[in-house]
């Protein structure tokens, strides 16, 4: 059993997944429009370009997303994508590259009692992230 986030957008999806794509070094395996969509589902016109789903693969792991539908987008809150690297470089780089632009940073990349190097902020499209680099046990 694996556990992949899905993320929610606000018609940024297909932006959102090509800079995770270009930060964490992952692969778009699947993105599929709405217009692209099988069935006989009706959506207003300006859905027809944001995306129903998305596939991020990254590593072994999987990141998976969409535009919300019309009226169903709510702003996340209550979770943060949490990404353990294994190198101070590889956090440094993560956060630099995810967090450009960000929307608010809850705790800038530093050390902590637990970890070389931690850190929280909510990026430009609003996905709360942790990047999290622990400390040798």
């Amino acid at each position: 059993m694996k556990i992949n986030p899905y993320l929610f957008f606000n018609g940024q999806c297909e932006e959102a997944i090509k800079f995770y794509a270009r930060v964490l070094g992952g692969k778009i395996e699947m993105m599929v429009p709405y217009k692209d969509m099988p069935g006989d589902e009706k959506f207003p016109a300006e859905f027809a370009h944001h995306i129903m789903h998305a596939r991020l693969s990254i590593g072994d792991q999987v990141i998976m997303a969409s535009d919300a539908g019309p009226g169903r987008y709510n702003k996340p809150q209550g979770f943060d994508v949490s990404l353990n690297v294994d190198t101070v470089e590889e956090a440094e780089q993560v956060y630099k590259g995810l967090s450009e632009g960000a929307q608010s940073v809850g705790m800038p990349l530093g050390e902590t009692f637990w970890a070389q190097r931690f850190g929280s902020f909510v990026d430009k499209f609003g996905t709360n992230w942790m990047i999290n680099c622990q400390k040798p046990v």
